[in-house]
């Protein structure tokens, strides 16, 4: 009778496990990838504080008005591995963007400095760590448009990244 009450115990809970595993990491289909999302929290409140300016499925580079979360992501990793690092750089900047701050000058030049927002420190961290953990959907047309960049200027954002780099593995 023990073992069928301790075995009975044991189920229950590896199932309840599994259950919450589905739910933090369920497979979003994100036009033709697939896209791990580890947190649900973190990318509900990504797509409601960010997207409103960094849209994804803005039509081209002339009607975003923010740069695309895809490159902002990529220039914060080039210079914040961690993921402390990387969530608290990504915070600071958020909660008091300013100029001379900016590691996205060229994004600077173009969109002018991100608008101080009313933001929760919690809730950007959160945002984050999405961010960081998690591929970033790019527009349709964001690699053509960094290439073309890239060829012109010598330099930037993404050279030396490979694909990987955009998912953290």
């Amino acid at each position: 009778m023990k073992k069928a009450i301790v075995l009975l115990l044991g189920l229950t809970v590896f199932i309840s496990c599994n259950k919450e595993k589905k739910e933090t990491a369920e497979l979003v289909n994100n036009s033709d990838k697939t896209v791990m999302k580890t947190d649900s929290e973190g990318y509900d409140l990504f797509k409601m504080r960010c997207y409103a300016c960094h849209n994804p499925k803005a039509k081209s580079h002339d009607e975003i008005i923010a740069p695309p979360m895809a490159a902002v992501k990529r220039r914060y990793f080039m210079s914040y591995k961690t993921k402390d690092d990387f969530v608290n750089a990504v915070t600071k900047w958020a909660l008091n963007p300013e100029e001379g701050r900016a590691l996205m000058r060229g994004a600077v030049m173009r969109f002018k400095v991100m608008p101080k927002q009313a933001f929760k420190e919690d809730e950007l961290r959160k945002i984050a760590g999405y961010i960081y953990d998690n591929e970033i959907e790019q527009p349709e047309w964001f690699a053509a448009h960094e290439k073309e960049m890239h060829e012109k200027m010598g330099k930037g954002m993404g050279r030396g990244m490979g694909k990987g780099m955009m998912k953290n593995n």
